[in-house]
């Protein structure tokens, strides 16, 4: 996905072949074609996909994209959403120093 954020929408190959030509020209080029969107709403029998495209004027447009649930195998994530997980931190605190151990001989207060 080259940097992009969004999300990589891919399909089982009979709904590539159900879909047709209608959806060749959302397509992104690849062993498995797949679709890129912004934003995806999977809360219904249909998912929604906003596309970002430029009409035949070359202005931005929104496309909404929307598929039955039961045609998509995968749906992958491309968000950068900064560090996350267990990476060393690098603000970590010195080591405390070496402590004595009590000795028998020292008077207790």
């Amino acid at each position: 996905m080259n940097g992009t954020q969004g999300y990589a929408v891919f399909f089982f190959p009979q709904a590539l072949e159900a879909l047709g030509e209608a959806i060749k020209p959302y397509l992104m080029p690849g062993a498995e074609p797949w679709v890129l969107c912004n934003e995806i709403d999977t809360g219904g029998a249909l998912i929604e996909m906003t596309l970002r495209g430029k009409n035949a004027e070359g202005h931005p447009v929104d496309i909404e994209l929307m598929v039955p649930s039961g045609m998509v195998r995968m749906i992958v994530s491309a968000h950068s959403d900064g560090s996350f997980g267990f990476a060393p931190q690098t603000n970590a605190k010195p080591a405390m120093p070496p402590m004595e151990a009590p000795s028998s001989d020292k008077p207790k207060p």
